[in-house]
């Protein structure tokens, strides 16, 4: 489910069973981070769906890339894993106007 910033920022402060997952690579992750966010490469393949395959099914993952494309592949490839409750945020880091932190 794709969710504007204000709506994935406000259901997230909201959730007591939230994830925040980046799916950027590691060089992008360095510039800054959403605070708390765990990070899977999504170009790693068969990796990343090894990774995900890890994560607990039960909680509720809010996922962001640089521009919104690739966070909406990952939760497209989390639904297919079984995860029921994937948002991704449009736009981005590109769009967000949020703290970020480093990693």
């Amino acid at each position: 489910m794709n969710l504007t910033q204000e709506d994935w920022i406000a259901q997230l402060e909201a959730d007591d069973n939230a994830v925040i997952l980046d799916v950027r690579t590691e060089d992008e992750c360095d510039e800054g981070i959403i605070a708390n966010a765990i990070n899977i490469d999504i170009h790693k393949g068969q990796d990343f769906i090894s990774e995900i395959e890890k994560l607990d099914k039960s909680k509720n993952y809010y996922v962001y890339c640089r521009s919104g494309a690739r966070s909406g592949k990952a939760c497209e490839i989390m639904n297919e894993l079984g995860f029921d409750n994937a948002y991704n945020l449009l736009g981005g880091m590109l769009d967000w106007d949020g703290e970020v932190v480093a990693p």
